[in-house]
């Protein structure tokens, strides 16, 4: 199989694996909106929010490692996941510890409040992302995808028990995605006999190392995500309260129309990059995905950007309305996350992790001081706009080293054209012009240019799918 053609399956099958967590997130927003308030809806996302943090730093990033490492067919793969296992126990003392401290001082009341289910959520989002990343990296990709159907009819049927029938209200919220993520595990788990993978009487101590030394620089590019894309909450907590950080929280579930794609698309193109990974480009791989990819979320973004209000209208109840406010900047740097992520799976096949801390670090430290001192003049939309800046950095920084390995051709200056529109039209939505007619007329405008601009590229997406059907 070419590796256009690896990579067609791998987004396929990928898209439906992330069906549950991402795309019915979205579809579910009009439920939570309408059902819990937007305090409790801010502490929910806190809790998430902060357990994404907490796993790399307490699995020492392990997760990255055993998705790469089984790539190499010359690794222990029962190695590699015991290695996983006994990280993840131990990470599951540590985090017991500041949370007995406290239960018994009450530092902070609505941890203790919901102590359960924060832990919960830890257990089940830790060991489902290392048996979803094994499971990658032993090219069981269809497993994965059905594991994330199941995940996704049981989330649907639990959140509407829980929110709707029973009316649990935020329990139930928790509860829901507590035991769909739960199940996916399990099938994995039982589909592949993941534990005939697991075993404490040898010790790895040298592929431990390796693996070790391969995730924890990533450590510091996780964080520095979280804090290029998580921290703003805290923010916007700190300054403008609990109620608003409900309100911003749900900004998010637009953007993530677009970081789903982002997320399908970066996992299989990782697993195309090791398997594909050719410095020179001999034959225009790199380029051509890169132009592709690009343009899908240019076009993507400006589309999801026209239609930010309309959207907001039927998917955001009550006070959650105001969130649209936020949403066109967050589009625009879900788009600069994912050309990273596409130079971040060029870094991840020379196994260089020390670029990926290197250049999100630089873009994490901007973000918090752009966070504090926008937050604080402008309220929740200066969080939007930080978040915007330091994902564009990332991107900056990471086409200027990924030079260094690999040479394939960029259009820079249509490419920041592109992203110029993009921004003018966020800047239209904000009430400049009166009658609603002209303003969607502009957008539409602004569509057209661009579908202009990238006009090879859709020529290019129509031959391949006219060949497409002759061959199917």
């Amino acid at each position: 199989m070419n590796g256009k053609r690896y990579l067609i399956k791998n987004i396929g099958i990928l898209t439906l694996s992330q069906f549950g967590s991402k795309i019915l997130s979205f579809l579910l927003v009009p439920l939570y909106t309408n059902i819990l308030t937007t305090e409790e809806y801010g502490i929910y996302d806190s809790f998430h929010t902060t357990i994404c943090l907490l796993i790399p730093i307490l699995t020492l990033g392990i997760s990255d490692a055993v998705l790469r490492f089984p790539l190499d067919k010359e690794n222990d793969r029962k190695g590699i996941f015991s290695v996983a296992i006994k990280k993840y126990v131990i990470s599951f003392v540590v985090l017991c510890i500041p949370l007995l401290i406290n239960f018994r001082f009450n530092f902070i009341p609505v941890v203790n409040e919901y102590v359960i289910y924060f832990l919960a959520m830890y257990i089940v989002q830790t060991i489902s992302g290392i048996c979803i990343n094994f499971s990658r990296g032993l090219d069981c990709i269809k497993e994965v995808g059905i594991s994330g159907i199941l995940c996704s009819i049981v989330m649907l049927v639990l959140n509407i028990s829980f929110l709707k029938v029973i009316k649990l209200g935020l329990i139930g919220y928790f509860l829901a995605n507590i035991i769909a993520l739960l199940i996916q595990t399990l099938y994995l788990i039982i589909s592949l006999k993941l534990w005939k993978f697991v075993t404490w009487s040898k010790q790895y101590n040298d592929l431990e190392k390796q693996m070790i030394t391969y995730s924890v620089p990533l450590i510091a590019n996780t964080v520095a995500w979280w804090v290029n894309s998580s921290s703003d909450r805290y923010v916007v907590i700190f300054l403008c309260g609990v109620t608003a950080n409900g309100i911003y929280s749900v900004a998010y579930k637009i953007p993530s129309m677009m970081s789903l794609f982002q997320t399908i698309f970066n996992q299989a193109w990782t697993l195309s990059t090791v398997k594909d990974f050719d410095k020179d480009d001999s034959k225009g791989f790199f380029s051509e995905v890169y132009a592709l990819y690009n343009f899908g979320m240019v076009m993507g973004c400006s589309v999801l950007i026209s239609g930010t209000k309309m959207i907001a209208e039927i998917m955001y109840a009550k006070d959650f309305y105001a969130a649209w406010n936020y949403s066109p900047w967050l589009i625009i740097s879900v788009l600069f996350g994912a050309l990273s992520g596409y130079l971040g799976g060029i870094f991840a096949a020379v196994k260089d992790t020390k670029i990926f801390a290197k250049t999100t670090v630089v873009s994490a430290i901007v973000n918090t001081v752009l966070n504090i001192i926008l937050v604080y003049f402008f309220g929740p939309i200066g969080a939007a706009i930080a978040t915007l800046i330091s994902y564009w950095l990332t991107f900056v920084i990471r086409i200027k080293y990924v030079q260094r390995y690999i040479k394939f051709k960029i259009r820079y200056l249509r490419d920041n054209i592109s992203y110029i529109i993009l921004i003018l039209q966020s800047i239209l939505l904000y009430g400049f012009i009166e009658k609603t007619i002209v303003l969607y007329m502009l957008e539409f405008i602004c569509i057209c240019v661009l579908m202009f601009i990238y006009k090879k590229e859709i020529i290019i997406c129509i031959d391949k799918f006219k060949r497409g059907l002759k061959h199917g």
